[in-house]
């Protein structure tokens, strides 16, 4: 149910392209890391193929008419324009806590927006510069009070240049259906609950909160379990109940589209492809864990000699499983595997398959080996590639 739902299993994971693919799975985590391509891009390729480069990016920040916009979902993510109203919770939240990580400067928040106002979309260069001088964290005022008006909505970011945000105004940039929308909190969070369902086909009720980090109902003051119940309720999912081995049934909820097509004849072919470890189908790594005995994690900010896999973990999905995960990088027009590893010998040719569509995809000629666990997968894997 997940893989289908998440687009990995049939055809109707690529109906729609890019923007199809946005708002069936609802979120697309964006982060600066760029190995083989960035992760946005690689969301995409896992599911809809190798497609160019560059028709992804523009189905996601393409200069007409907004699709799609920024902001804080599962993380820092790409979100269906027709989303805007319902990260209105979100908004309020942080405008009632009045800071989120600086201490903001309403005299730059009137400079900002004065200047938006007269010059339109500018970056934050554009705005006077993003950096204090110092460490990373050392933002401009320029640079934190736009990001304090994207917090709380008074500003949008809907493309980027040049891997930099594009600030704009509201009024500018969304549908006019969309703008002066604040749904209350209860909406908001059944629909977005609503949302991680359809992107998961039955998900756990901490799955419905990681999935968009719906944290309002992970602390509330009543019982948490209670609200993600109302909030799945009015969201219309179904209450099921997931079985473990030799353990007992988890509640759950699922999504009613999921639910049928489960109850139909399985039809499709799985993708061999490797993954993102940003891809929205393993950034929950308990859940990964749960699902497919896979333990994931991102090693990139882990200092080098405590990484055990290596610095972007790709894993592996062929058949339905996560079989190997491999550490890439492009030297030239070869892409190396610097380390990889396979669950098992029936991995080797769907690792093989997977590395040459991301090498020629990327721009790349050929693929190189560097350690393969175990050893002596090595010469069958080193003969499978062409």
């Amino acid at each position: 149910m997940t893989l289908r739902a998440q687009g990995f299993l049939g055809a109707g994971g690529r109906r729609g392209g890019v923007p199809g693919m946005l708002r069936r799975i609802g979120a697309i985590q964006l982060d600066t890391i760029s190995v083989l391509a960035r992760s946005h891009e690689l969301v995409a390729y896992a599911r809809l193929g190798p497609i160019p480069r560059e028709r992804i990016e523009r189905a996601y920040w393409h200069p007409g008419a907004a699709s799609a916009f920024e902001y804080w979902a599962h993380a820092a993510c790409v979100l269906p324009i027709e989303e805007w109203p319902y990260y209105a919770f979100r908004r309020r939240a942080l405008r009632s806590r009045g800071v989120r990580w600086h201490t903001v400067d309403g005299r730059a928040c009137a400079e900002v927006l004065a200047r938006l106002r007269s010059e339109g979309p500018l970056t934050a260069t554009q705005l006077g510069g993003a950096k204090g001088g110092g460490p990373w964290w050392d933002w401009s005022q320029a640079k934190i009070a736009v990001e304090w008006m994207l917090d709380v909505g008074e500003v949008v970011c809907a493309r980027r240049e040049g891997w930099r945000r594009v600030y704009d105004l509201p009024e500018r940039v969304l549908p006019e259906e969309l703008l002066g929308r604040e749904p209350a909190d209860s909406e908001c969070l059944a629909r977005l609950a609503a949302v991680a369902a359809r992107a998961l086909g039955v998900a756990t009720r901490a799955d419905l909160v990681d999935y968009q980090r719906l944290n309002h109902l992970k602390t509330a003051k009543d019982k948490p379990a209670k609200r993600v119940d109302e909030s799945a309720l009015a969201a219309g999912l179904v209450p099921v109940a997931i079985g473990a081995p030799g353990g007992t049934a988890v509640p759950a909820w699922a999504d009613p589209g999921a639910l049928a097509l489960a109850q139909a004849t399985p039809r499709g072919r799985h993708r061999a492809v490797l993954l993102s470890p940003f891809d929205s189908l393993v950034w929950d790594r308990k859940r990964t864990l749960r699902m497919f005995g896979f333990e994931h994690s991102l090693e990139a900010y882990v200092p080098k000699p405590r990484r055990v896999h290596g610095y972007f973990v790709m894993p592996l999905l062929a058949g339905g499983r996560l079989v190997g995960r491999v550490d890439p990088v492009r030297r030239g027009k070869t892409l190396v595997a610097r380390q990889l590893s396979l669950d098992t010998a029936t991995a080797v040719e769907p690792m093989a398959r997977a590395l040459c569509e991301a090498a020629e995809w990327v721009g790349c000629s050929s693929v190189e080996l560097g350690q393969v666990s175990p050893p002596s997968l090595a010469a069958p894997l080193a003969a499978a590639l062409p």
